[in-house]
This record gives structure tokens, sequence and C-alpha cells, in this order.
């Protein structure tokens, strides 16, 4: 039998219709929290923020991806140089094995030195403590936002309520009287 001497190899046409790439992840893109603490603003004054990495397992940053972390309990804690974050719940990945991790263990968080130098100080004044506001992902890491903050009295969080009310109440009469004057 006689041996082919050209072989031609002929590419399939891909200029079609083209299945469309499946969008991204808002959380894991970074475009969107993975959680926030939205009971910080009411209980505390949020003086000053800052950024902090956090160590953790394979399985609380998948478990974060999947919406499963609550900051509702939690706070820093600075203690021998090195930041921590206390009662922060992660829950379990919902595909963990025996391996999984503890859903309110202390995680470190990883801050320069003079970072944590400064919190130290700051937090050292009578009633300032550390408060995480949210987690969320930067370039596939999860970060969290720590803000110093000061406790409210009940009548500090009524007041900011009142306030919240006057400015609502305002906007509500200036969108109004701009609707009654464009007809």
């Amino acid at each position: 039998m006689a041996r082919q001497t050209s072989h031609v190899i002929v590419q399939p046409d891909r200029s079609g219709p083209q299945k469309p790439a499946r969008p991204r992840d808002p959380v894991a893109s970074g475009e969107r929290d993975a959680t926030q603490n939205r009971a910080a603003s009411h209980n505390y004054f949020l003086l000053e923020k800052f950024e902090a990495g956090v160590a953790l397992r394979g399985t609380e940053v998948k478990s974060i991806r999947e919406g499963k972390a609550n900051l509702k309990d939690s706070y820093g804690l600075i203690k021998d140089g090195e930041a921590f974050l206390l009662n922060a719940h992660i829950g379990p990945y919902s595909h963990g094995n025996i391996a999984n991790h503890d859903a309110l263990r202390t995680r470190k968080l990883l801050m320069h030195r003079d970072e944590v130098r400064k919190l130290l100080s700051k937090t050292q004044v009578k009633g300032h403590t550390l408060i995480p506001t949210r987690l969320y992902f930067r370039n596939g890491r999860v970060k969290c936002e720590l803000a110093l903050a000061k406790g409210k009295q009940d009548w500090d969080k009524r007041e900011t309520e009142r306030r919240r009310e006057a400015d609502r109440e305002a906007r509500a009469a200036v969108n109004a009287s701009k609707h009654r004057m464009g007809r």
C-alpha cells in the first residue's frame, strides 16, 4: 500500500455563534462586598478606617465567596504587636470535608508593624475599640475594613435616627417641589 505524501489539516470554522463567557461572581471580582457590618454604624461612632488582610484557610475563602460570613458581634484586638479578628462567623464550606474550618475561630489580621503600633495607641484611649465594618475581595485576596470606633449611648442613637429622618424628609420635600415645577 502506498504512503500518503501530503497531509492537509482542516481547522474547524469558529466564526459562527460562540458561547458567551460566563460573568464573574461580583463578590469574587471585588465589585460587591462579601459582607457588611450594618450594626457597626448604628452602635458606634466610626472615627477612622483601616484596611487589613486576613489570614484564612482555603475553605474559609470559599465560604466567604458563597456569602456565609457574618461580622455582627466581631471585634478587633491587638495583642503582642499583632492584630486579631475575634468572633467573626464564617460558616462551614458546603463542599468541605472533615477538615472544614471552625466557624468562630480567631483569625490573624495582616498589617504593617507601624499600622499596628498606631492602632494600639489609638485603642488604648478609654471607650475606643476596633470594629470590622466589611469583608471584601481585592485582587483575589480577602480584606477586612477595620474602623476605630467609640461606643454610642442610647441617646446618641436616638439623635442620629432623628437627624437621619429629618434629612430624609427634607430630601423628599425638595424632590416634591422639583416634581411640581417640572409640570
